[in-house]
């Protein structure tokens, strides 16, 4: 990602800047837009102007009239019935009260997937379902004022220097986007809620300058363009949000009545602003709850909605299923949905209220029971040491009893016997109740850590796949819960809170590294066998091709058995790579450096991994890291000081050996060669040992 100042291409023209004049685009227009790149300076000479409309408007707040009327919001939310729209990525909560790079970064991601669910949802409702969107999703740069995919600007440590996200007409030869091609801008900003609590629920000059500002800009690079908007380009929305709130500035006016003095681009910026536009403001509005998820019903996503319809329409033309065709359907939809209900015969009128219920006992208004609707409080089934759960399967039904709860795994588990073998331990994972899954990203790690480590152990067994250094897949299935089950016979759950929730059941059983190493009982011999066991799974898992992606203290365990020596297990499958699209878990301190920078694993990965959970084994320790950039930073200087070499050397050549040998493979296309390092463990241990023992998987 370049730095410097930003060229013509970045600013519009698709040219490189140039004294000659370019066909019909004006050359001091093209001069005037390369040197307005400082939201501040424009702010600064605004200053006066918002004094003036926040006093001329004391009386009758808010400054700045709405963009949209109440009327048109509930239309288009009429409209907007049984249309989904699903961002994946969740708010993080509270972004700028963390100093958190990495919050930070999952916010720019999150605002990017809003953005993305919004105009494919609006596109496909609207326009074409069977079309592909021809709209993207990019962050834009401040020092270049070019557009980046969030994920990789990340990836480059770029976030400090990220100031705003687009929605742009997707286009192969301009990767970095046109201004020209922008639909709408997202700016994410400190406490825009706080607004809400502190003023009159309008954004203070510094936030609204700088929306005035990205506007200008977008409406002075249209106006060079050699594009055929569809509809009037005079008019541009940017959004405002921070992790809860937000709302829409739009600016519209004629940028023809703009002077183009270069030698004074912001004091004309200034005064076109002040005379020839208009400026409204919307409410701020809360966007996402607590969990992250965008309240897409509510008035303040509603907004932003709207804002994003009228920037496609720009773009795209007017609709082939218009607001109102749509809106008209609500009224069949509730007389449909009071039929289901059996609530009677009644009128509705054009707005969905009720005017009447007719009945012919009384004319009074009676209240109406109705024992299908009555709502029980669902008490959550806690689960503790003593309880007794039923697994059903296709075929069989198994008991089993908790013998102990572990909670220091960011999920919970259980060590639980079968009740027909009461002397065998095995691992119990319970997973979310399948209605819960989508609120709640704990509950999307339990998804990981039951649902899709039972996809990933039960292909293992189906490729035969047998290693004693793997988790066997001792049972799956659902929870049989207590009472009579109402599953409806057409399929799914009943309202009982574990009704449908999947359970793994795996084997063997043992303490984790991480407790271990907290209790300072894994030492060098405890680390070269460790470091063998977990290539062996590696190995093994890698003839099938199958990857881990997430080799951290808590997913390793030693299993003491009957065999002289303990061995070590590898756990936590949940997260395993099976095919290019699938992505590793990502972890500040245990993710390989291509994880953080790709996405994705490279051949080495894994071992990388191993090699910092040796490293902490070891005596290492671990910085605080709170971005991608800074676990970046510091695995290039750990590396290339030899800083984690020196540290597993200092408990055994081996290991430094095979440190070594992982840094020389580290994000290149080679593949591992587990044997060798395989017999150069397994000799380590045999010599240390004194005989031969047991080492095979």
């Amino acid at each position: 990602m370049e730095g410097g100042s930003p060229d013509q291409e970045s600013i519009g023209s698709g040219t490189k800047r140039s004294t000659v004049s370019s066909g019909s685009r004006p050359r001091k227009r093209k001069e005037f837009l390369y040197r307005f790149v400082d939201s501040d300076r424009l702010t600064a000479n605004l200053e006066q102007w918002f004094e003036s409309v926040s006093n001329r408007s004391a009386a009758k707040k808010p400054a700045f009239n709405e963009p949209f009327e109440l009327i048109e919001l509930q239309k288009f939310e009429y409209a907007l019935e049984g249309i989904s729209f699903q961002q994946l990525i969740r708010m993080p909560s509270a972004v700028h009260a963390s100093t958190s790079g990495a919050v930070e970064a999952t916010a720019y991601l999150a605002i990017e997937d809003f953005l993305h669910a919004s105009a494919k949802g609006l596109w496909e409702a609207f326009w074409s379902p069977d079309e592909p969107m021809p709209f993207s999703v990019a962050c834009l740069y401040n020092e270049n004022l070019k557009f980046y995919q969030a994920e990789n600007a990340v990836a480059e440590g770029r976030l400090g220097g990220l100031c705003a996200t687009g929605i742009l007409l997707t286009n192969p030869r301009h990767l970095h986007g046109k201004w020209d091609h922008i639909l709408e801008l997202a700016l994410l900003r400190p406490d825009i809620g706080g607004f809400v609590v502190n003023g009159d629920g309008q954004p203070s000059l510094s936030v609204i300058g700088e929306a005035l500002f990205y506007a200008l800009r977008v409406l002075i690079s249209r106006s060079l363009s050699r594009m055929k908007y569809c509809q009037t380009s005079n008019s541009v929305f940017v959004v405002l949000v921070d992790s809860q709130y937000g709302g829409v500035v739009k600016v519209e006016g004629d940028v023809n009545k703009l002077e183009f003095d270069v030698d004074n681009v912001y004091e004309c910026a200034a005064e076109w602003i002040e005379n020839h536009s208009t400026v409204a403001v919307s409410s701020i509005d809360r966007i996402w709850n607590k969990l992250g998820n965008a309240n897409w019903g509510d008035i303040g996503a509603l907004q932003i909605l709207f804002a994003t319809f009228h920037c496609i329409t720009q773009f795209a033309g007017f609709p082939k299923h218009s607001v109102e065709d749509l809106a008209a359907d609500h009224g069949s939809r509730l007389q449909t949905r009071r039929a289901e209900r059996q609530l009677g015969d009644t009128e509705v009128n054009g707005n969905g209220l009720f005017r009447f219920q007719q009945r012919t006992v009384s004319p009074e208004i009676v209240e109406v029971q109705d024992d299908s609707i009555k709502i029980e409080s669902e008490q959550l089934m806690k689960l503790e040491v003593g309880s007794v759960l039923w697994l059903e399967d296709s075929n069989w039904q198994k008991g089993y009893q908790i013998n102990e709860v572990m909670i220091s795994s960011e999920q919970p588990y259980y060590i639980a016997s079968p009740l027909e073998d009461p002397q065998k331990s095995v691992f119990l994972y319970v997973g979310s109740h399948p209605s819960q899954l989508e609120p709640a990203w704990e509950d999307m790690n339990m998804w990981y850590q039951v649902q899709r480590q039972t996809k990933i152990l039960t292909i293992m067994k189906q490729k035969g796949l047998s290693s004693k250094y793997l988790p066997q897949l001792s049972a799956s299935g659902r929870i049989i819960h207590p009472g009579q089950c109402q599953r409806p016979s057409s399929g799914g759950n009943c309202d009982h809170p574990w009704c449908g929730t999947s359970i793994l059941v795996t084997s063997p059983v043992g303490e984790t590294v991480a407790d271990l190493i907290n209790q300072g009982r894994f030492g060098a011999e405890e680390a070269i066998r460790c470091c063998h066991d977990c290539l062996s799974a590696l190995s093994t898992a890698a003839s099938a091709g199958i990857r881990h992606g997430d080799i951290r203290p808590e997913n390793v365990i030693q299993v003491r058995s009957s065999a002289r020596h303990p061995f070590f297990v590898l756990i936590g499958w949940g997260r395993a790579i099976l095919e290019d699209r699938d992505r590793p878990a990502m972890n500040l301190h245990f993710s390989s450096t291509y994880a953080l920078q790709e996405g994705k694993l490279c051949s080495a990965s894994d071992a990388e991994s191993l090699v910092y959970m040796l490293y902490i084994s070891c005596g290492g320790v671990l910085p605080d890291l709170d971005s991608v950039e800074g676990a970046l930073q510091w695995r290039e200087t750990s590396w290339s000081r030899r800083l984690i070499q020196q540290k597993l050397g200092d408990a055994s050549t081996v290991l430094k050996a095979f440190s070594d040998y992982v840094d020389s493979l580290c994000g290149t296309p080679y593949l591992m060669d587990y044997d060798i390092w395989l017999r150069r463990l397994r000799r380590n241990i045999n010599e240390e040992n004194g005989k031969e023992i047991d080492t095979s998987g």
